[in-house]
């Protein structure tokens, strides 16, 4: 096994560095300080969210991988609500510009979309969430730019 970064798609590598994400939670306003890089000799994209507020009220951790074999993403989602919402995993596609998977939580399915834009080296995540009758509706949605 190689412990370079070569592991994850250029995709994920694109995810690496200091952001800052600005966006709602259903139509509330949030910010938050982002910091990405490879992890589990990386195997991993780790994604590491904590709001700005003082002290903060929310923090994640999203570890986000790429299986060759079988050409999926593989996320695990963790954060500050505690352990019952850690699982389970979500599984999905990566393609050119886009890093797609769902987390079928026992409660209704979330649905996360990462989009690269190359024009301006950013990215906006869209978290959708599943209702009863299948639909999708808006949860989340944040615009993240370079610190």
């Amino acid at each position: 096994m190689t412990t370079s970064s070569e592991n994850r798609p250029a995709l994920l590598q694109k995810l690496d560095g200091n952001w800052v994400a600005i966006g709602d939670i259903m139509g509330k306003p949030v910010q938050y300080t982002v910091v990405n890089a490879p992890a589990l000799q990386a195997q991993y994209t780790e994604i590491s969210m904590n709001d700005v507020q003082v002290p903060s009220q929310y923090e994640a951790r999203i570890f986000v991988g790429y299986d060759s074999d079988s050409s999926q993403v593989i996320a695990h989602w963790m954060d500050s609500f505690g352990a019952q919402y850690s699982i389970p995993h979500g599984t999905g596609t990566l393609s050119e510009n886009e890093i797609e998977f769902i987390v079928p939580y026992p409660s209704g399915s979330f649905k996360d979309k990462f989009v690269y834009s190359p024009a301006d080296d950013s990215w906006t995540l869209q978290i959708t969430a599943q209702k009863p009758d299948g639909s999708w509706q808006h949860f989340a949605r944040y615009t993240f730019s370079r610190a």
